[in-house]
């Protein structure tokens, strides 16, 4: 959830970066921004053996995650799941935007 993760400060600004995940060495990451609006709830059939997926909701509400247990995330709320599972994406609200990054290993 937002919040959490590990905090980095700088001396030299009010700046502080919160890592939410580390890269795997031998993994290759997409990243993408998706505009969605409610209604119907987008379902993703399993991609390759061993992908991940993370996601993080920048405005609106989404149900996010594997078909059996998906989460509702609000704004700054992080969730990383198997991506060679079924997962799914719905809107919430009117405007919803995340960020996806997904990690093939």
């Amino acid at each position: 959830r937002k919040g959490g993760g590990t905090e980095v400060r700088s001396d030299q600004a009010d700046y502080r970066a919160i890592l939410l995940a580390h890269c795997p060495p031998s993994a290759r990451r997409d990243l993408y921004l998706t505009l969605v609006q409610p209604g119907e709830t987008h379902h993703s059939q399993p991609h390759a053996a061993g992908v991940v997926e993370h996601v993080i909701v920048a405005q609106g509400r989404a149900l996010v995650g594997p078909e059996t247990t998906s989460y509702e995330l609000e704004p700054g709320d992080y969730i990383r799941y198997p991506g060679d599972q079924p997962h799914i994406f719905r809107a919430l609200e009117k405007d919803t935007m995340a960020i996806f990054v997904t990690e093939h290993h």
